[in-house]
């Protein structure tokens, strides 16, 4: 009985809405990546799991070079638990330049390549990814996630992201992370 209604639940949390570019715009605001992230930006985030239980806590750093074909972001986390990461994002914008621009990036640990959208105040941006998860013993296992990442300028100053992450097909939870510049 408890199998079947976990199933059922996982079977449920794989419906919830997920945004859309189909979604109507909720402001006349233009998200510039390459100008939102050039220099220095911070941010707090935190990992949920599908069950809403809040598993990891985090400070990041990112700090964005633009040279006018690449952005380049350096992001260093800090983790509640003491514990630190890098990554470094490497994008390129794809296709003309239009009102709905197109992205690709590379980072380490990133399988092929990243592609992204911006469209008026939002983003979305999809990869797979082979992330180290802390185990309970101290040390890190890969666990290979994919993301379904949408970012959407708040304020001038702030861009709210949350990033759906499945595992096999199946979610496993939500990234919330608050930017600021």
């Amino acid at each position: 009985m408890r199998v079947a209604a976990l199933f059922a639940l996982l079977l449920l949390a794989g419906c919830t809405g997920k945004p859309s570019f189909n979604d109507p715009a909720l402001s006349d605001r233009e998200l510039n990546l390459e100008e939102f992230f050039k220099g220095t930006t911070v941010a707090q985030g935190q990992f949920q799991d599908v069950f809403g239980t809040v598993r990891r806590r985090f400070d990041v750093t990112v700090k964005g070079d633009w040279d006018g074909e690449r952005l380049r972001l350096v992001e260093d986390f800090v983790y509640e638990d003491g514990a630190t990461e890098q990554r470094v994002w490497t994008l390129v914008k794809t296709g003309p330049e239009t009102a709905s621009q197109t992205w690709r990036g590379t980072a380490p640990g990133v399988i092929g390549e990243a592609v992204g959208r911006e469209d008026g105040d939002r983003f979305n941006w999809r990869y797979t990814i082979d992330l180290p998860v802390p185990a309970a013993d101290g040390t890190a296992e890969t666990v290979r996630v994919t993301f379904d990442d949408w970012m959407w300028l708040v304020r001038d100053d702030r861009v709210l992201n949350r990033a759906y992450m499945k595992r096999f097909g199946v979610d496993i939870g939500d990234v919330i992370i608050s930017f600021e510049k």
